[in-house]
């Protein structure tokens, strides 16, 4: 049975996560990218070569932004089992796709739904779930428009269909308002851009898998985030569980924008008791936190999320552990310049704590200053039974490694 994986950058989840279970499961896999050269140069083609089937995966150019495109590309190739991606950019194409050939999927209107962030609020609010004060400002509007609008300060200035904390600022008064969205929209033309009230509490995520019938519900994580103006996730730490009523809120909006099938992520605050959505990521959870949740769980978590796209039904009992504790730290850069010296990739225990370094820098490589997750040089991942454990362990290791930045 042939897979069919829509992807553009390269990422952890794919070439460590998604492949390596596809071969697992006996899947001949083909990668249609818009970035071929980037997956054959990187960690895809080492998986290629390490593959006991040599076959089981092919690298083919497509543009995966045109669902047309991909549905072509699969005609004139091989029948597709299951059309699937992990990227937040290709939900809507993959579910195009899929549903073409009459494959399971999730529904396009939903994958549109939770990506454009101002369908998103709108669609909420219209069915009484939750209503945040929301402006669009469309690519061609002039920022100054904004100032006729009774915005409520301070507010957040995101892409309507953004990702990864790219471009999402803080504004607290009208001008910086209009400057931050001026900058953007400088730096994506052609975006349209979303404003909405800003959204205080306890910044918070829910990870869940399901396939139509069944939902898992498989934890989350507290984030901890770069102070104001910009958003960086600097600290995730595994929480096996929120409070009952926090869970059951998020479900519900979840329920009333229509997910449900295979994984998301989903990011939301929790002040008072109440949880308020702040984006639906309808995929896995990425920079390395899916990773490690198939290891904390000690689950075939990858393969879980690919069986649902073939049709297969989810066990009613993943058999997830509950002991297990966590937390990933993100070093991040604070200024603009060449990296000259970092830590090297590593794994060790100490304390019956689990600690793997994964740089996300080479030495040599030169990168602006940008205010977001791309700012991130490497990624701590620890997993122990004791949280105490866990986070002496980050912080010990953290105190003993050294990064340098040369202007």
């Amino acid at each position: 049975m042939r897979l069919y994986v829509l992807a553009r950058n390269p990422t952890d989840s794919v070439t460590e996560g998604f492949l390596p279970a596809a071969r697992r499961l006996g899947l001949d896999v083909t990668l249609l990218t818009d970035q071929p050269d980037a997956h054959r140069r990187g960690p895809a083609l080492e998986t290629l070569k390490s593959s006991e089937t040599p076959d089981n995966l092919e690298i083919l150019e497509c543009d995966v932004r045109d669902f047309r495109a991909v549905i072509s590309r699969i005609s004139a190739h091989h029948s597709p089992g299951a059309v699937f991606t992990n990227s937040d950019h290709l939900q809507t194409q993959a579910a195009l796709a899929a549903e073409y050939f009459g494959l399971p999927c999730k529904d396009w209107r939903v994958a549109l739904r939770t990506k454009d962030k101002a369908q998103m609020r709108r669609h909420l609010a219209a069915a009484g779930a939750d209503a945040v004060w929301s402006a669009e400002l469309s690519a061609d509007q002039d920022p100054a428009e904004l100032s006729g609008l009774d915005v409520p300060f301070p507010c957040v200035v995101k892409p309507r269909e953004g990702v990864a904390s790219e471009d999402v600022v803080l504004a607290d008064r009208p001008a910086d308002l209009i400057r931050r969205c001026a900058e953007i929209q400088a730096r994506r033309p052609g975006a349209a851009l979303v404003v909405e009230e800003y959204l205080a509490g306890e910044l918070c995520t829910l990870e869940t898998l399901g396939d139509g019938r069944v939902r898992h519900v498989l934890g989350g994580f507290r984030t901890e985030v770069s102070p104001p103006p910009y958003f960086i996730e600097e600290r995730m730490t595994f929480v096996p569980a929120h409070p009952e009523p926090v869970t059951a809120q998020v479900l519900a909006q979840l329920d009333v924008l229509g997910v449900g099938f295979g994984a998301c992520h989903t990011e939301f605050v929790v002040a008072q008791g109440r949880a308020r959505l702040i984006e639906v990521n309808y995929r896995a959870i990425g920079d390395q936190c899916d990773l490690l949740l198939a290891q904390l769980l000690d689950i075939p978590l990858f393969e879980h999320i690919l069986r649902t796209h073939l049709g297969e039904p989810l066990p009613s009992d993943l058999g997830a552990r509950t002991d297990g504790r966590a937390r990933l730290d993100y070093p991040c850069a604070r200024s603009s310049g060449t990296l000259t010296a970092a830590p090297r990739a590593s794994e060790v225990t100490v304390g019956g704590v689990r600690l793997t370094y994964r740089p996300l820098r080479e030495i040599g490589e030169r990168h602006e200053l940008h205010g977001t997750n791309r700012d991130f040089l490497g990624v701590v991942r620890a997993t122990g039974t004791e949280q105490a454990a866990v986070d002496r362990a980050v912080a010990d290791f953290l105190a003993e490694q050294h990064w340098e930045i040369t202007p």
